[in-house]
């Protein structure tokens, strides 16, 4: 729904220099460095599976993979539709009257972000879990928040965090993440151990990026919350945690890093506070001189996220 159709209607796009650091020369928060490289070499080898999965069928080569990966733009089209209808029926849409907090949330970040129109967003309910994710279907986009990121009343519990949270979220739309096309070039990506999750990881780190710029004092909050949950995430250290990252190590510390569809959050913090440059994909961060060993976390030693250069993330 464009902007002007809200009760209220939000403010226009910030200037670029009334943003927070942090972004591209566009006044946009920056790629991680590694997405579009990734996406090209996974689209490409799309490009050439697919004739080469339906020539295989012409020969009665059938298995269940080929004829999924044949099948690829209408399973494609058929699970984003039962998705988005999903949210449509079963979920609390927000509005001025319904989550009126994560709304405004929502309405701001997409202005930040310079979008035409303002995601659907709709809580859903979590039973614990503590997620969101955002997706699309035909030109609908739409954001799913799970209900315990709020509290009794529908306040959000970590404000900072619930807009850092949701700036990641609208920050997928507005990277082209959630796009039918983009993902059907990525329709390999479960197919391709390592390079795969690692695109996607690299999306994480963009949708990050998004998320620091709408709200950079959540970074911490939002961290701590998936570290440590919702009751407990003001006992987990970002700066502790952060620091492991450079330390933790061995083969199958980053073999859990390179096979997951997320940063692991020791690296993950790091590149929050880091803003000097893309968060690490393959190899975990150097420490810098003068930093302590692990296990060492002196008090003169605390920091807070670096404000970067405008043009790194």
């Amino acid at each position: 729904m464009p902007y002007n159709t809200y009760p209220g209607a939000p403010a226009p796009p910030l200037a670029p220099r009334q943003q927070p650091r942090g972004l591209s020369p566009f006044g946009l928060p920056a790629r991680h460095s590694w997405e579009i490289p990734l996406l090209v070499f996974v689209i490409v080898l799309t490009v050439f599976a697919y004739p080469y999965a339906l020539w295989l069928l012409t020969l009665g080569a059938a298995n269940v993979y080929l004829l999924m990966f044949a099948a690829a733009p209408l399973l494609l089209w058929a699970g984003r539709g039962i998705n988005y209808a999903t949210q449509r029926v079963n979920g609390v849409k927000m509005s001025p009257t319904q989550f009126p907090e994560g709304y405004q949330m929502v309405v701001e970040a997409a202005a930040r972000f310079g979008m035409k129109t303002v995601p659907d967003a709709y809580v859903v309910l979590g039973n614990g879990q503590i997620n969101a994710f955002a997706s699309g279907h035909g030109f609908r986009r739409f954001v799913v928040v799970y209900s315990d990121l709020f509290e009794i009343g529908g306040a959000a519990r970590e404000p900072d965090a619930l807009a850092f949270i949701i700036g990641h979220e609208v920050g997928h739309i507005a990277a082209g993440h959630t796009s039918y096309w983009r993902q059907l070039g990525m329709f390999l990506v479960p197919f391709l151990p390592i390079i795969g999750s690692s695109l996607i990881r690299a999306q994480e780190y963009t949708a990050d990026n998004h998320g620091y710029c709408n709200r950079h004092t959540g970074a911490p909050a939002a961290m701590g919350t998936l570290a440590g949950g919702k009751y407990l995430n003001k006992l987990v250290g970002f700066d502790e945690m952060a620091d492991r990252a450079a330390f933790e190590k061995g083969f199958f510390v980053w073999m859990v890093n390179a096979l997951s569809s997320h940063p692991v959050l020791t690296w993950r913090m790091w590149a929050l506070r880091d803003r000097s440059r893309h968060g690490k994909l393959f190899l975990r961060p150097e420490p810098p001189a003068g930093m302590p060993p692990q296990g060492g976390y002196p008090s003169s030693y605390g920091r807070t996220p670096a404000q970067p250069p405008e043009s790194v993330p």
